[in-house]
């Protein structure tokens, strides 16, 4: 990945993984097989396997490095009911013997749970470090991103709401007024992708509404079996710049500036 992103000129990327911390990876790669030209930042996704929602380990991995914290995603109860067949499906996790237990990031009464405040107050405080929204429905999305908001998160990355989240046009909106950046994904506009769930028109729906200042144009691919991840995004840019009729500058808002923005690469 990371010498495919160097023939292309990418100046950084972001590993994920659901099941473990990538911080120590993506320091390892950047310093031992790439050349200097391209960055590479990890993170956790605070599912059952790193113990959930729990401020003990975004301690620890912001301490090693971390540039982002995701929400549950493979453990979120969302996640579970959309990969049970009611909508995308998901890869699982091969080999592993010990099922999901779904967490869930709202209380019975509709409030955040405690330690999702814990984690929210901890970023507030850690203002170059991003919060990811995850895999959460729309109700808990929307409750995390108000609370993050008003504790002073200074960053925050909605993920893929056009689909697993069943976010409106008008929720990506407000979320964006609010100051939170929406995440458009390769894996799900570009169309040979195993996880092609949406039509290049509602990306530029989206665009159009949300505008290109607070739009992230990402991959997410990275999946076995589909293919490169440097490929998919080349390939979602072009079809995004064809179907928003947009110039190579206005493309670059949403394909560089906004992510370097996100990721300290640039400032404000």
């Amino acid at each position: 990945m990371l010498l495919e992103a160097q023939q292309h000129h990418f100046s950084a990327f972001v590993v994920k993984d659901h099941y473990c911390p990538t911080m120590l990876s993506a320091y390892i790669a950047e310093k031992y097989v790439g050349d200097g030209s391209c960055r590479v930042f990890g993170g956790i996704a605070l599912n059952n396997s790193v113990g959930g929602i729990n401020l003990k380990a975004v301690d620890a991995a912001v301490a090693m490095g971390a540039k982002l914290v995701w929400m549950p995603t493979v453990s979120a109860l969302r996640h579970k009911i959309m990969h049970s067949g009611k909508g995308v499906a998901f890869p699982a996790s091969k080999g592993m013997s010990v099922a999901e237990k779904p967490i869930m990031y709202l209380q019975e009464d509709g409030s955040l749970q405690p330690q999702v405040l814990e984690v929210l107050d901890y970023l507030a405080a850690h203002p170059d470090v991003i919060l990811a929204t995850g895999h959460g429905s729309r109700d808990e999305i929307d409750a995390l991103i108000h609370a993050a908001v008003e504790r002073g998160v200074q960053r925050i990355l909605v993920n893929h709401p056009h689909y697993m989240i069943g976010a409106s046009l008008e929720d990506m909106v407000a979320w964006s007024r609010l100051g939170a950046y929406i995440e458009l994904n390769a894996v799900a506009f570009v169309p040979d992708s195993k996880f092609h769930s949406n039509e290049i028109e509602e990306a530029r729906n989206i665009v159009a509404a949300v505008g290109l200042d607070k739009i992230v144009a990402d991959s997410d691919y990275g999946q076995n079996g589909n293919g490169s991840p440097v490929q998919g995004l080349l390939r979602f840019i072009s079809m995004l710049q064809e179907a928003c009729g947009l110039t190579q500058e206005q493309m670059e808002v949403m394909t560089y500036h906004n992510p370097a923005w996100l990721l300290g690469l640039e400032t404000r």
